[in-house]
C-alpha cells in the first residue's frame, strides 16, 4: 500500500510534467529543414553540428525554332554546419552544377558538370519558439563565389549576397506550422574570356505550411512568389513567377532526415522581348523544380 509521501510525490511529479513550456524554450521540431524551399529559423544548441546534402533541379524552358527542347540542371551542395551558440550557426559549402540543354529557346547547347564555387551562410535567432511563445525569427546571410551561370550555364566570375529573414509560426501547438521567408539577392558576374559583366538580382516571397501526421512526419503546401531583376538593386522588373507545390520532411531517426519538396510555375509574367504575351516566365526562371535535403546531426 503507497504512503502518504509517496502519493504527493507522484503528484507533484505528473504537474510537472504537465507544465507547459517555459517562454522561449526551443521547439522540438527543426523548422530549419521543415518547409521544403522555405527555411525555418531554427538554430541547433551550441556545439551541434550537422552535415547537409541539398540538391535542387530544375527542369522546363522554352524550346527553339526547331525541334524538340530540353533542359535539365541540378545543383548540389555538400555543407557543415555548426552552431557556436545557441543564437549562432555557421554553414560552409562546396557546390556542383550539372546540366544537360538541347534546342532551348536563346540558350547554349549544353551537357556537362562542373565545380560551382564556394559559399558560408552566417545565420543569427533573434526569437526561439516554443510552446509559450509560438514565434520564431532569424536573418541568414550567405555570400557566394559561383563559376557558372544559373540559367545560361556560361561561364563566369560570380559574386552574390542573399539575404533572408527567416519567420516560422506554431500555429495549432505540436501540429502545425507556418514558415516564411523574405530574400533579396544582388548577383555581379564577369564572363570568362570577355569583359562583359552581368549584374541581376532577384526578389523572393514564400510561405508554407507543415502538418504533423505522426511524430517523425510533416506535410503540407507551400507557395513562392519570385521577381527577378536586371542590375545589382533591383533596378529594372524583367520578369516574375508564382509557384506553388508539396512538401514533404520525415526524420528518419534522431540524428538524420530528409526533405523534398516541389514547385511548379502557376503564373508568371516575362518582359523579355517576344515573350511580353506568354502566361509563364521562362526566361528567367524554370516550369518545374525539386528539392532534396539529406542532413545528419552529431
Amino acid at each position: 500500500m503507497m504512503g502518504p509521501g509517496r502519493i504527493v510525490r507522484g503528484a507533484l511529479l505528473a504537474a510537472a510534467l504537465a507544465q507547459p513550456a517555459a517562454a522561449g524554450e526551443e521547439s522540438d521540431v527543426d523548422t530549419e529543414n521543415l518547409f521544403g524551399f522555405t527555411e525555418g529559423s531554427t538554430i541547433g544548441r551550441k556545439g551541434e553540428q550537422e552535415i547537409l546534402l541539398d540538391t535542387v533541379g530544375r527542369a522546363g524552358k522554352r524550346r527553339g525554332d526547331a525541334g524538340p527542347a530540353r533542359y535539365a540542371v541540378a545543383n548540389t551542395k555538400l555543407s557543415y554546419q555548426f552552431d557556436p551558440t545557441d543564437a549562432v550557426s555557421v554553414e560552409f559549402g562546396l557546390f556542383g552544377d550539372a546540366r544537360r540543354v538541347r534546342g532551348a529557346a536563346d540558350l547554349p547547347d549544353k551537357d556537362n558538370g562542373s565545380f560551382d564555387g564556394v559559399g558560408i551562410e552566417l545565420k543569427y535567432q533573434f526569437l526561439k519558439g516554443g510552446d509559450a511563445q509560438p514565434l520564431g525569427l532569424a536573418i541568414e546571410l550567405r555570400p557566394r563565389f559561383a563559376r557558372v551561370l544559373a540559367v545560361e550555364g556560361r561561364g563566369a566570375d560570380i559574386f552574390d549576397m542573399e539575404s533572408v529573414l527567416q519567420l516560422d509560426l506554431r500555429l495549432v501547438p505540436d501540429k502545425v506550422w507556418y514558415g516564411m521567408n523574405l530574400s533579396v539577392e544582388p548577383t555581379v558576374g564577369t564572363l570568362r574570356g570577355a569583359r562583359e559583366t552581368d549584374r541581376s538580382s532577384t526578389f523572393l516571397w514564400s510561405n508554407a505550411l507543415a502538418f504533423r501526421l505522426d511524430a517523425d512526419t510533416f506535410l503540407g503546401p507551400e507557395l513562392r512568389y519570385l521577381r527577378a531583376y536586371d542590375g545589382a538593386f533591383l533596378n529594372r522588373f524583367e520578369g516574375r513567377a508564382l509557384t506553388l507545390g508539396p512538401l514533404l520532411y520525415r526524420r528518419l531517426s534522431d540524428k538524420a532526415f530528409v526533405t523534398l519538396a516541389y514547385a511548379g510555375q502557376v503564373a508568371g509574367r516575362d518582359r523579355t522581348e517576344g515573350q511580353t504575351r506568354r502566361p509563364l516566365d521562362l526566361s528567367h526562371f524554370e516550369r518545374h523544380a525539386v528539392r532534396v535535403k539529406l542532413g545528419v546531426e552529431f
